[in-house]
C-alpha cells in the first residue's frame, strides 16, 4: 500500500514538473545593449534642452547593479519660459520575480526624503491613448521635488507595486519573460506650475522620440 502511495505522489509530482516546464516563460525581448538608450533621448525636448546629467535622484546603489539595469539615462533639461525639468530613465530587458524595476517612492524614502501621498492621473500621450501615471512630491527642509513617473513591463503600465507583481504574472502565463521600464520625470518648481509643466515634459519626450524609444517609453501607441 505504501509503495502504492509513492508511486501516484511520485506521479503527480512528476506531471507537476512537466506541466510547470511547458509552461516556462520563453519569449524574451531582444536584449539592449549597455549604453544605447543615452544615445536614443534626444538633446531637444519641447523648449528644454539638455543642460547636464547632475542633480538627478538616482536608484539606490544596490539598485545600480548590474543585474537590475541594462541601461540608465539621467539628464536636467532647461527652458526659456519654463522650470528646469530632470528625467531619469532606468530600463532592464529582462523582468523576473527577482529583479524587477524599483519604484521611485522607495529610492526617495531611502534618500531620506518625506513623500505625500501617491496621486494616480491619467496623462494623454498620443490623440486617444493615455497612461495612468504617479504622482508625488518629495521633501526635505532644504528641497522640495514633484514627481511624475510610470512604469512599462511588456505591454503593460501598472500604476502600483502589486500590479507590477500581477502583470508579470500574466506575462509568465503567456510565457513571456517582459522588459521594464521606469521614466520618471521631476522639478523644483512651485505646486502651481509643476504637474502641468511635468505634463508637458512627457508629452513632448513622447511626441518627438523615435519609434524605438517611444516603444520603450509606453509600448505600440497605436494599441
Amino acid at each position: 500500500m505504501t509503495a502504492r502511495r509513492d508511486f501516484v505522489i511520485g506521479a503527480l509530482f512528476a506531471a507537476a514538473a512537466g506541466t510547470a516546464y511547458a509552461r516556462m516563460p520563453d519569449k524574451r525581448r531582444p536584449r539592449l545593449a549597455r549604453g544605447v538608450l543615452e544615445h536614443w533621448v534626444p538633446d531637444q525636448i519641447g523648449p528644454w534642452t539638455y543642460l547636464s546629467s547632475e542633480g538627478v535622484i538616482l536608484p539606490t546603489q544596490d539598485e545600480l547593479s548590474d543585474r537590475l539595469y541594462d541601461n540608465i539615462v539621467s539628464r536636467t533639461y532647461i527652458a526659456p519660459d519654463a522650470p528646469p525639468v530632470m528625467l531619469m530613465l532606468a530600463y532592464n530587458s529582462e523582468q523576473d520575480g527577482v529583479l524587477q524595476i524599483h519604484r521611485p517612492e522607495v529610492c526617495y524614502t531611502a534618500g531620506g526624503f518625506a513623500l505625500s501621498p501617491m496621486q494616480t492621473e491619467p496623462l494623454a500621450i498620443a490623440p486617444g491613448r493615455s497612461i495612468n501615471a504617479n504622482q508625488f512630491v518629495a521633501s526635505t527642509p532644504d528641497r522640495v521635488e514633484h514627481v511624475l513617473y510610470w512604469t512599462r513591463q511588456g505591454d503593460r503600465i501598472p500604476s502600483s507595486w502589486l500590479g507590477q507583481k500581477r502583470d508579470l504574472l500574466l506575462a509568465n502565463l503567456e510565457r513571456e519573460v517582459p522588459d521594464g521600464m521606469l521614466a520618471r520625470v521631476s522639478t523644483l518648481a512651485n505646486d502651481a506650475t509643476a504637474q502641468p509643466v511635468l505634463a508637458r515634459f512627457v508629452q513632448a519626450l513622447i511626441a518627438g522620440a523615435s519609434a524605438r524609444l517611444r516603444e520603450l517609453l509606453v509600448g505600440p501607441i497605436g494599441r
